[in-house]
């Protein structure tokens, strides 16, 4: 078959690929980014969709527009000065998850060949979105505090095709770091040096279990080059595919035509019920929920791996999001780990595929949000037992 150039630099998501290991009956799996499902609010949402078909069944089953439904732009809008982002229902594009965000911001930006900065390690997601365009990816260590500002600056220097930086500055997948304020300032300060657009992702900014907020990189944007991605995956539910882009009017136009080319737009029904639940229950009450129980299991997963991983293991306690990175001693394959864990009937994600082109091998991504209290106990139990048998 005669396939176009850009299908050789696709390949399938490795944790994709992990998460269809995860359905061996009786695994414990840390794999997946995923909420807790039990803490859906089932019942609600099953009422407000029943009130949406019944009172706007003719408009909720029809075509729309692309930029989406304005009630819940509207709300997104108002939500956003949470994150001190002055934002109106004009600003905001709807789109399928922000998985969607990511991959129009490559169809946007890069041609083949131009530079994408990111973080080391960075998400496989947006990782493998990008490559598609043929980017070529530019790692930029990272501490606790974000991004080395130097050997940022540095990298800018050296590559005057570089179309934006894309950077997950709160709580960050894989290696739940979160940003300083002072790294968050100095970003901006580089991009509008250097002229180039900041990908702002942040699907996990509102999960937040101890500390303040920093303020979004979206809100010290003072030329209109921050495109920021959220969704409501990670704070209601990934099954309704909703998240959304906010930036300003020139860039927001080229997301708009890109979405009227690739999908029309993100389904009517979803966005009208979302906005029906948004209207009659607070969402903040909702995150509360979802904050106490993984910050919970977030404290459980980290004192079973105190007590059942090698001392020379190393990892922090994420202050949110949902996510533990581990870094392992010396010369260790986790990719060949994995398949023993399995085994095992426990699972996690390899670290290699958030390196776009390093290969690092000694490294784990751990999610706490999806697993119960007992499974995960259980859980690092056994993986904790394979680690220090290496």
């Amino acid at each position: 078959m005669k396939y176009s150039n850009r299908m050789a630099q696709m390949k399938a998501s490795e944790i994709r690929e992990i998460l269809k290991l995860t359905q061996v009956p009786g695994i414990i799996s840390f794999a997946g980014g995923l909420p807790a499902p039990e803490l859906f609010p089932v019942e609600a949402f099953n009422q407000v969709s029943s009130e949406v078909i019944k009172s706007h069944g003719e408009i909720a089953l029809q075509y729309s527009t692309t930029e989406g439904y304005e009630p819940l732009r509207k709300i997104i809008a108002d939500r956003m000065q949470k994150l001190e982002i002055t934002a109106s229902p004009d600003d905001i594009l709807i789109t399928s998850g922000s998985q969607q965000g990511l991959e129009f911001s490559g169809k946007i930006f890069i041609d083949p060949g131009d530079v994408v900065i990111c973080e080391s390690p960075s998400y496989l997601g947006a990782i493998n979105a990008f490559k598609s365009y043929e980017a070529v990816f530019k790692e930029v260590e990272t501490d606790d505090y974000g991004m080395n500002m130097e050997s940022l600056e540095e990298t800018l220097k050296a590559n005057d095709k570089t179309k934006f930086i894309y950077v997950i500055p709160d709580f960050q997948n894989p290696s739940g770091r979160t940003w300083s304020l002072e790294r968050r300032q100095k970003l901006v300060e580089l991009a509008n040096k250097y002229d180039v657009v900041i990908v702002e992702d942040n699907p996990y900014g509102e999960l937040r279990y101890e500390n303040d907020h920093q303020p979004s990189l979206k809100s010290l944007d003072t030329e209109g080059r921050v495109v920021f991605l959220g969704t409501f995956s990670k704070t209601f539910a990934p099954g309704l595919r909703i998240g959304w882009v906010c930036a300003s009017k020139e860039i927001l136009n080229k997301y708009i035509m890109v979405k009227q080319g690739s999908d029309l737009q993100t389904s009517t029904i979803s966005q009208m019920c979302l906005a029906k639940y948004l209207e009659k229950y607070p969402l903040d009450a909702h995150i509360d929920k979802l904050i106490k129980v993984y910050k919970h299991r977030r404290d459980l997963m980290v004192v079973a791996m105190e007590k059942h991983f090698p001392a020379s293991a190393k990892y922090e306690s994420p202050e949110g999001g949902l996510f533990i990175w581990v870094t392992l001693e010396g010369d260790v394959d986790t990719k060949e780990i994995m398949k023993v864990a399995v085994e095992n009937l426990v699972a996690f994600v390899p670290g290699q595929s958030f390196f776009p082109n390093s290969n690092t091998t000694n490294t784990m991504r751990l999610n706490f949000s999806n697993m119960t209290e007992e499974k995960i106990v259980e859980g690092i139990e056994r993986l904790g037992k394979l680690l220090s048998n290496i």
